[in-house]
C-alpha cells in the first residue's frame, strides 16, 4: 500500500519506536516519497523521545534537539495538536501517561498506533474507536508484505545514510523487530 491522497493510512508512533535510532531511522524512511504510510505524533510523544534520549540514551541536549528538529522539518504535517479535554475521552486506557497517545489518533484519525508497550492500550479499549495497535515489528512486518522491494529500497537507503551494508542495518533491528529481521534473513536478503 503506497501513501496517496486517496490512500492515506496512517499511524501514531509511540515515543518508544522513536527512541532507538536505527528503528526510529526505518520507520521515518518508510514514510518518505514513495511513502507507505503516514506518521503522526504529540508534542507529548516528541517530549517523552527527548526526555528518554536524555535520561535512557544519555544523549547531550545538542543531539537531542537536532533530532527532535530534524524530525519536525522533515514531517512538518506530523504533528497532532491534543486538546486536554480528550484526555478525558480516553480513561479506558489504564495509565493516564499513555492516553495523550490515544487521543492523538483520534484527533488525526489514524489507523493505528506503533508501540513497543501493546499492554498499556487494551484492544477492547482502542476497538471503541477502530484503532489498530501493533508493535514495530509487527507494522514492519506488515509493510514488508505489501511491498517488498520498496522496503528493500528503503533499507538500502537507511545503509547508504551511514556508510554501512543492508546487512548492517537488519542487525542494528533485531532486538527492535526481531520477526522482521528473520523474515527478510529468511528471503536471503
Amino acid at each position: 500500500m503506497i501513501f496517496t491522497q486517496e490512500n492515506e493510512y496512517s499511524a501514531v508512533l509511540d515515543a518508544c519506536v522513536l527512541v532507538p535510532m536505527a528503528l526510529c531511522d526505518c520507520l521515518l524512511r518508510l514514510a518518505e516519497e514513495p511513502a507507505m504510510y503516514r506518521p503522526l505524533w504529540s508534542e507529548d510523544i516528541l517530549g517523552e523521545t527527548a526526555n528518554a534520549l536524555r535520561v535512557k540514551l544519555h544523549r547531550t541536549e545538542s543531539e537531542v534537539e537536532h533530532r527532535i528538529t530534524e524530525m519536525r522539518s522533515v514531517f512538518p504535517e506530523a504533528m497532532v495538536t491534543v486538546p486536554c479535554e480528550l484526555l478525558k475521552a480516553v480513561e479506558c486506557i489504564p495509565d493516564k501517561d499513555d492516553r495523550h497517545v490515544l487521543a492523538a489518533v483520534i484527533m488525526a484519525r489514524a489507523n493505528a498506533i506503533v508501540t513497543q508497550n501493546i499492554k498499556h492500550f487494551p484492544a477492547e479499549c482502542l476497538a471503541r474507536f477502530g484503532v489498530l495497535c501493533q508493535t514495530a515489528d509487527g507494522f514492519l512486518v506488515h509493510q514488508y508484505h505489501l511491498c517488498p522491494q520498496l522496503i528493500l529500497d528503503k533499507l538500502d537507503d537507511q545503509a547508504a545514510g551511514i556508510s554501512q551494508t543492508r546487512g548492517f542495518v537488519i542487525s542494528s533491528l533485531k532486538s527492535a523487530a526481531p520477526d522482521f529481521c528473520k523474515l527478510l534473513e529468511s528471503h536471503r536478503i
